[in-house]
């Protein structure tokens, strides 16, 4: 069996791609050149994908004794996901560019190109759990809860999860550092890198200002329609963001506002207390199935909207062409543009992923 291993020069996908090896698969090491222009050093945990984090991921292989390549993909990583998460901001909704990057570029023009080449699989370092059960793949939350990556996961379809490979998902990332340790891999203390890979300063507002450039608007009171401030563009702004939104006076209790709503047409960003953040209901589309199975009446379920927290029990159906989730307790923070992502709980075999959805309104 001919396996793939995307390296990313972390110690998480080295890993992956050493128990590639030790089960015996023919495994070739690859790293992705998403940037047309990568940096040079990394800080910490900010930023990846440069050229160090190559350097990183040819000598993880070297110690492997496996062949290296680096491919590049910077033209579709630019259209796929910097371009959409861009469109996305200025249309008022709020992406998750790691879903979007799973769904197109790993595992669609990488695994595209490595089955083209005759491989069998892509393995990757994502914590996640993967099997088959009646010729259906069942995606499944890792073993490490604090690290699962099921969420960011769920947006691949059943053709995509039967070449995919995560062999990390039965441990903890304490045990992968431990055995990043033991083979001799260089990156076994190197940090996870946990900002928005290409705004490797984590400034998202200051990056989509010189994207977008100025469209200034007015800060209004969602309660009272006064207009407390202005702004220089609603995509500087996310549902649920309290601080750094530029008011001139407080509320009169004294109380933090939240963004409540953005409409990007007239430029208006609402804002109000926390309790008006609650929602009670969230409607999706373009719904995927990871095991190909799509839900059949209302489900008792739990449905997830962030990669970390955000979760809830509730009833999904289908209603026509959208995802209608019912809350069974409300949340806050949830946008427009952001996955929401359904799971059967199962304490015996782990939380199974029912389907995934983007979020078109809340109520």
């Amino acid at each position: 069996m001919r396996v793939l291993a995307a390296m990313s020069g972390g110690v998480d996908s080295a890993v992956a791609a050493a128990r590639a090896v030790e089960a015996g698969y023919d495994v070739t090491g690859v790293h992705l050149a998403l940037s047309a222009k990568p940096g040079t050093l990394r800080t910490g945990s900010r930023g990846c994908c440069t050229i160090e984090d190559s350097h990183d991921a040819r000598r993880a292989a070297d110690v492997l004794g496996i062949p290296f390549y680096i491919w590049d993909f910077a033209e579709r990583f630019t259209e796929d996901v910097i371009e959409d998460f861009v469109a996305e901001y200025a249309a008022g909704r709020t992406p998750n560019p790691c879903l979007r990057c799973n769904e197109k570029i790993k595992f669609a023009a990488l695994l595209d190109k490595a089955i083209a080449l005759g491989f069998d699989a892509v393995a990757t370092g994502h914590y996640a759990r993967l099997a088959q059960i009646d010729g259906r793949p069942e995606l499944r939350r890792s073993a490490d809860a604090g690290k699962d990556q099921s969420y960011v996961l769920a947006s691949l379809t059943p053709e995509q999860l039967s070449h995919a490979m995560f062999p990390l998902g039965g441990s903890t990332k304490t045990a992968v550092r431990a055995e990043a340790e033991t083979r001799g891999l260089s990156v076994a203390n190197k940090p996870d890198s946990h900002d928005i890979c290409f705004i490797p300063d984590g400034d998202t507002r200051k990056f989509l200002r010189n994207k977008l450039g100025a469209q200034p608007g007015e800060l209004v009171d969602d309660e009272t329609g006064e207009v407390l401030g202005g702004h220089e563009g609603v995509h500087g702004f996310t549902i649920g963001q309290r601080h750094g939104l530029g008011l001139e006076r407080p509320a009169p209790d004294g109380r933090p506002r939240y963004v409540l709503s953005l409409e990007p047409v007239s430029g208006t960003v609402r804002v109000g207390s926390r309790e008006r953040l609650q929602v009670t209901e969230l409607v999706g589309d373009r719904m995927i199935w990871p095991s190909g199975v799509p839900l059949d009446g209302p489900v008792e379920c739990v449905v997830q909207v962030r990669a970390h927290g955000g979760i809830a029990g509730a009833v999904a159906q289908l209603r026509g062409e959208q995802l209608v989730v019912s809350l069974r307790e409300p949340l806050g923070g949830v946008a427009p543009g952001q996955g929401l992502v359904l799971y059967r709980q199962d304490a015996a075999a782990g939380d199974l992923v029912l389907g995934a959805a983007t979020i078109t309104r809340t109520r």
